[in-house]
This record gives structure tokens, C-alpha cells and sequence, in this order.
């Protein structure tokens, strides 16, 4: 299941990262990954679907938007059913 879990600021209005399980995307370059966790500096990302987790610098992430949200979902549901 994706859940999704919006960064919050902290008391300085630095970007917290958001917590694992989050869907969230890359600024970088759009790619939407749910967070496994945090190495270092950095917020590690995996598809919704599966593969190789990519590393991405707090400051680079963004909540979707409903639109890539729906999509990342429809993209595993379909995933699940084989299609």
C-alpha cells in the first residue's frame, strides 16, 4: 500500500524528509518513488512498481500531485492484476 505523508517543516522551516511509505516525486527529473528510507543526506526512492532505489537530496522532493498520485496508484493496482 502507498501512503502518502506530507514533509513539514521544522521549527528553523527546513524541509523534514518525509517518513518511509511516502509517495512522493523527484524535482529533478518527475519520476514519482516511494521512500525506503533515508541514507546520509538522503531520501532513498524505489518506483511504485518495483526496481533500483535512486538517491535523492531532501531539497529535490516534492509531494504529487493528485494526478501522479492516481497514476502511481492505477500503476500498481495494475501491476497486481497483470496487466
Amino acid at each position: 500500500m502507498v501512503t502518502v505523508t506530507a514533509p513539514t517543516p521544522d521549527t528553523d522551516r527546513h524541509t523534514v524528509s518525509p517518513d518511509a511509505g511516502a509517495l512522493v516525486v523527484d524535482r529533478r527529473n518527475g519520476k514519482v518513488g516511494v521512500v525506503m528510507g533515508h541514507v546520509g543526506p538522503y531520501v532513498q526512492l524505489r518506483p511504485p512498481c518495483g526496481g533500483r532505489e535512486w538517491d535523492v537530496p531532501p531539497e529535490d522532493v516534492r509531494m504529487p500531485t493528485p494526478a501522479e498520485e492516481l497514476s502511481a496508484k492505477v500503476a500498481v493496482a495494475n501491476r497486481r492484476w497483470g496487466r
